[in-house]
């Protein structure tokens, strides 16, 4: 299944990764001047939810484009068991 984000799925799904690319190069700058562990540990757990928000975004769409995909008739001749496995993995790696 290939994915295909459009307007404002795309916009918001990148703005969280450009969101988190930030962050993360502000925990190697922290890290680089000696800053506190404290504020290190805070920046990085945004930097991670931010990625996580990205990451449940891209599965919603796929979600909806797989529903969408069985209603016209699966691509790929792919089965619901197969799909809801792969999705299932998905939604794991995330967990």
């Amino acid at each position: 299944m290939e994915l295909e984000l459009e307007g404002a799925s795309l916009k918001s799904v990148l703005n969280r990764l450009r969101r988190a690319q930030g962050q993360i190069s502000g925990v190697i700058r922290m890290i680089e001047e000696g800053r506190d562990c404290e504020d290190v540990v805070t920046q990085l757990a945004a930097a991670s939810r931010a990625l996580d928000r990205a990451g449940f975004a891209i599965i919603a769409t796929g979600l909806q484009q797989c529903v969408a995909d069985i209603e016209s008739g699966r691509k790929d001749g792919e089965d619901a068991e197969a799909m809801k496995a792969r999705m299932e993995r998905l939604f794991l790696s995330l967990a």
